[in-house]
């Protein structure tokens, strides 16, 4: 008798998602051996981003899947990553408050996307509205982050996807140009000078000591009301 194939389907469309997620880790890969446009600057943002939320959703003890995380991340864009983490290590121990209960401290409730979404943009705004710096950029992974693991916790785990998509657009419109002129999202890799994970020899403390306050009030933001 003829066994029937009924994972067959499954493994090819596990299969495509591997290709897929190799073509994509391919051209992100080959966008940092030139300038890159725009819009590699955003796919390389939301990539980092994905790759930021879930470590620190593994570090909460909570789990996430992503499509796009089916392939590893590529060299360089790997080596960004783990300095915006080790950045975002530091940033969130001098400043562990405000990077907890994110959605409690800005009041919102998380069943409604444009409401998390919104929330996220009204205070991206808020602390680039003074000029943008690497510190403000990994300030800005650590809020997402902290929202998606709220997501996460209260069962919305697809805000995830939402929060991502939305620091990509964020990017897309007021971090690009920066980036760009800095020869892209590499450049991150300058703050760090010592390679100790045990030692704090780059610019970051110092610079974060500065607008500490300011990242604080961000979480501050009067909302409109809905």
């Amino acid at each position: 008798m003829r066994r029937e194939r009924c994972g067959a389907p499954t493994r090819v469309a596990a299969m495509e998602v591997l290709r897929r997620s190799s073509v994509f880790a391919a051209e992100i890969m080959d966008a940092f051996d030139r300038s890159p446009t725009d819009k590699e600057l955003v796919a390389q943002a939301k990539a980092l981003g994905r790759e930021y939320v879930h470590a620190r959703l593994l570090r909460a003890g909570l789990s996430w899947s992503a499509p796009e995380r089916a392939a590893p991340v590529p060299g360089r864009l790997a080596e960004v990553c783990a300095v915006l983490l080790r950045l975002g290590d530091e940033l969130e121990m001098i400043r562990p408050s405000v990077y907890r209960n994110v959605a409690r401290q800005l009041h919102i409730s998380l069943q409604s996307e444009p409401v998390v979404t919104d929330a996220f943009l009204a205070v991206a705004g808020h602390i680039f509205s003074a000029g943008i710096t690497w510190g403000k950029v990994v300030s800005l992974y650590a809020v997402a982050a902290g929202l998606a693991v709220d997501c996460v916790r209260q069962a919305q785990p697809a805000m995830v996807h939402a929060l991502v998509d939305c620091l990509g657009e964020f990017v897309r419109k007021t971090l690009a140009t920066w980036l760009r002129r800095r020869g892209g999202w590499t450049d991150v890799l300058k703050c760090v000078v010592s390679t100790d994970p045990g030692l704090r020899s780059h610019w970051l403390v110092a610079a974060l000591c500065s607008f500490g306050r300011f990242l604080k009030a961000a979480f501050f933001v009067l909302l409109p009301e809905r």
